[in-house]
C-alpha cells in the first residue's frame, strides 16, 4: 500500500488488490494517514489517485476472517472514495472512474456475487450472470459516475436502500413479500446520491436500509441519520435497519446472519404497520 501511495503522489495510477477485505487491516494505517490526507496536507499539491480492489461480505462459507463487511472504517475516513458495484456493467463503468478519479477509491466487490447474482436463497442453484439483463458488459470504454445512485426496482409503498449483494436480496425479498418497494443500489457509499434517497422517501414515507455489515455503527446508521435529518416529515413510519449481527460473522450459522430475503421482507412489512 505505501509503495502504490508513492506511485500515485507521483503521477501513476496504480490499482492495488488485497485478496480478501478481512486483510486490508494492516494497510489501514497507511490508507488513513497517507492516503487520505494527502491532497488536504499539501494544499492541493499532490494527490494519490489510487483504487485499492478487495472482495468483502459472507456468504460463501467464509467464516469469520473471510466474510468481513468492513465499508463503514473507510466512509469514516475524509479523503477516502468508497465504492461498491452490485453488477457486471457498474463493475467495470464504476472501476474506469474510480481509476481515473484524483482521490484515492476503496473498491468493495461484492464476493458473493462473482458468479451470478444472488436473491439470499443459498439452497437454491447459483444462477449465471449470463440469465441477468444487467450481465451484459460493453467491451469499450464506459464509464458510471462515482456519487450516482441507481433505481432498479420502482415503487410507491417503501424505499429501500442497499448496496452490493444485498442489492438483489432487496428485490427478491419485494417480489416474496408482495411489496411495492423502491430499491436503490447506492453504488457508491462516499460520495452519496443523497438526491435520489431524498426524492424516493418523499414519495413512499417509508424506509428500510439493508447492509451485511455488523449493525452498531455500521453505514447503515448513517443512512438512517440522513433520511430521517432529510425526510423527517415525510415519513409515515420509523426506518428500519436490517444488517448482520454484532458478532464476528459465525460460520455454522452463516444464513441465520446473512439478512436474506425472509428478514429484509419482515423489516418492509414492519414499516407497512407503522
Amino acid at each position: 500500500m505505501a509503495v502504490a501511495i508513492g506511485m500515485a503522489a507521483y503521477g501513476l495510477r496504480p490499482v492495488v488488490e488485497i485478496q480478501f477485505a478481512d486483510y486490508i487491516y494492516p494497510a489501514f494505517d497507511q490508507l488513513v494517514s497517507e492516503a487520505a490526507r494527502i491532497r488536504y496536507r499539501s494544499a492541493g499539491d499532490f494527490t494519490v489517485p489510487m483504487t485499492v480492489r478487495t472482495p468483502y461480505g459472507g456468504g460463501i462459507f467464509g467464516g469469520q476472517t473471510h466474510s468481513q463487511s468492513p465499508e463503514a472504517l473507510f466512509t469514516h475516513v475524509t479523503g477516502l472514495k468508497t465504492v461498491v458495484p452490485a453488477t457486471p456493467y457498474d463493475a467495470k463503468g464504476l472501476l474506469i472512474s474510480a481509476i481515473e478519479d484524483d482521490d484515492p477509491v476503496i473498491f468493495l466487490e461484492p464476493k458473493r456475487i462473482y458468479n451470478g447474482p444472488f436473491d439470499g436463497y443459498h439452497d437454491r442453484p447459483v444462477q449465471p450472470w449470463s440469465k441477468h439483463p444487467a450481465s451484459q458488459v460493453p467491451e469499450g470504454y464506459y464509464t458510471v459516475p462515482l456519487g450516482r445512485a441507481n433505481v432498479v426496482r420502482e415503487g410507491g409503498d417503501v424505499t429501500v436502500l442497499a448496496y452490493g449483494t444485498m442489492v438483489h436480496v432487496a428485490q427478491a425479498a419485494a417480489r416474496d413479500a408482495g411489496i411495492d418497494a423502491e430499491v436503490i443500489d447506492l453504488r457508491t457509499l462516499i460520495p452519496l446520491d443523497i438526491e435520489t434517497i431524498v426524492k424516493s422517501v418523499e414519495k413512499t414515507g417509508r424506509c428500510v436500509v439493508v447492509h451485511e455489515a455488523t449493525l452498531t455503527s455500521g453505514f447503515g446508521a448513517e443512512l438512517t441519520a440522513l433520511v430521517q435529518e432529510h425526510c423527517f416529515y415525510h415519513l409515515e413510519a420509523p426506518i428500519e435497519r436490517v444488517a448482520g449481527w454484532d458478532t464476528p460473522y459465525p460460520h455454522a450459522f452463516e444464513w441465520q446472519y446473512f439478512p436474506g430475503p425472509k428478514r429484509v421482507g419482515e423489516a418492509m412489512r414492519r414499516v407497512m404497520e407503522g
